[in-house]
């Protein structure tokens, strides 16, 4: 099997780093090699997260190269255009329609974009994914966004839907063990949101 290359960007506090957790999880528990690195900039400003995952029979490094990622999975739609340059030819971008205005921005260092949402379609097989939306109004927490992305990403992914709650469950484990079924609900809707 050829390896997979999945990278996950957005901005700091949106659960990256959780939700790539649980990706390498997932593959691992389905048998899969699976490598995984991540930079967190200034994650704790607001500032760009980034989490690469490489999973298949034998994953030698867990760097994926420019225009490289089968899947490209974007927390953020300005973070979809700012990483749109490391998808493959034929990659699939999920990307979460939302927009959280930078910090340089709303300080007025720097000017808004003004044609986000036409670059954001200009993104080759994308798939738009309300999570916000999905996570507030139909779970009832808005931090279940990840898990609603995660859901969609499943969608893309090679592993048994039960690999994937497996891989939740042992996760979110201690104090988080209490947020497990409203994930798990989170996941679900991600998927069907997605199919």
């Amino acid at each position: 099997m050829k390896t997979v290359n999945v990278s996950l960007v957005g901005v700091g506090g949106q659960g990256i780093i959780l939700t790539a957790d649980i990706l390498a999880k997932t593959a691992a528990i389905a048998g899969y090699d699976v490598k995984k690195s991540e930079i967190h900039g200034m994650a704790q400003r607001g500032g760009s997260v980034s989490s690469q995952v490489r999973f298949g029979a034998s994953v030698a490094s867990p760097i994926i190269q420019e225009g490289t990622s089968d899947i490209l999975v974007s927390f953020d739609k300005l973070e979809a255009v700012r990483n749109a340059h490391l998808l493959a030819a034929g990659g699939v971008a999920v990307v979460n329609d939302l927009y959280l205005v930078p910090v340089t921005v709303s300080s007025g260092q720097q000017a808004d974009v003004t044609d986000l949402d036409a670059r954001v379609r200009a993104i080759p097989n994308l798939k738009l994914i309300d999570a916000m939306k999905i996570a507030t109004d139909d779970v009832g927490n808005a931090r279940t966004m990840n898990m609603v992305i995660a859901g969609a990403l499943s969608t893309l992914c090679p592993f048994k839907e039960e690999d994937w709650l497996r891989a939740m469950g042992e996760m979110l484990t201690g104090p988080k063990a209490k947020l497990l079924d409203i994930n798990k609900k989170a996941f679900a809707l991600g998927r069907a949101a997605a199919r």
